[in-house]
């Protein structure tokens, strides 16, 4: 084995746990979907206010990467994820650009094998139990279940999960969730934190209703804190 190839398998041996344990502490992960870096500022205040730091911010808008620069800048309690990275110029941007992990919707082995080798600890997506498989031979435990509530829940997440019950998974349960629907996921062992857009959704964002996006800020992380691991 290469030197490289050692060093970028401490680098996922390092960052697994080291984000496992980042989502364990939060329990609740923001997803946000942001236009502005004028609009960024209000919605990240608001979640700073309800002690809400995490959030998942996904590249589906031309000024993201941009918006997270300015974000890590300007807001350094917030612990930035940056999702919907489903190229190596995207890892490469937002590493640059500040975000403190990067998540992808799925599991593309070219982009878990650059984060290795620039080693920003990364999540990917999974749906299956071959993706399952193929994250572990990656050296990945620390996974995203997508789309959540499409694929059947956390009764399907528990099924595909368990042959792998002793290689010790972590999953965020992303897609489809509701404030009605997360303590289900959060009184999961496997579930080490849970995402969700109905915190700061488009509509409220676009409205400026930062005042609805701190209540449901603070009503999730008062949910977050019954379910401590």
């Amino acid at each position: 084995m290469s030197a490289s190839s050692i060093n970028s398998a401490d680098n996922v041996a390092q960052s697994q746990p080291r984000l496992r344990e980042l989502l364990q502490a939060q329990r609740i992960a923001a997803v946000l979907v942001l236009q502005t870096p004028e609009e960024a500022a209000p919605v990240a205040e608001a979640l700073l206010a309800a002690h809400l730091p995490l959030i998942e911010l996904t590249l589906r808008t031309p000024r993201a990467v941009e918006i997270i620069a300015k974000l890590h800048t300007a807001y350094p309690e917030l612990i930035i994820g940056a999702g919907t990275v489903l190229s190596i110029a995207d890892l490469e941007a937002v590493q640059q650009a500040g975000a403190h992990f990067a998540v992808a919707p799925g599991l593309n082995p070219a982009i878990l094998s650059h984060a290795a080798t620039i080693g920003i600890p990364f999540m990917p997506g999974i749906a299956t139990p071959s993706d399952i498989e193929s994250a572990l031979t990656l050296g990945y435990h620390t996974l995203k279940f997508f789309h959540a509530e499409a694929l059947g829940g956390l009764s399907y997440l528990k099924a595909i999960a368990a042959p792998y019950i002793h290689r010790q998974l972590a999953f965020m349960p992303l897609g489809g969730l509701t404030q009605q629907r997360v303590a289900d996921y959060l009184q999961s062992d496997l579930v080490a934190a849970v995402g969700g857009s109905w915190i700061a959704s488009r509509p409220l964002i676009e409205a400026h209703n930062w005042t609805e996006i701190g209540q449901r800020a603070a009503a999730a992380v008062a949910q977050a804190r019954s379910y401590r691991l």
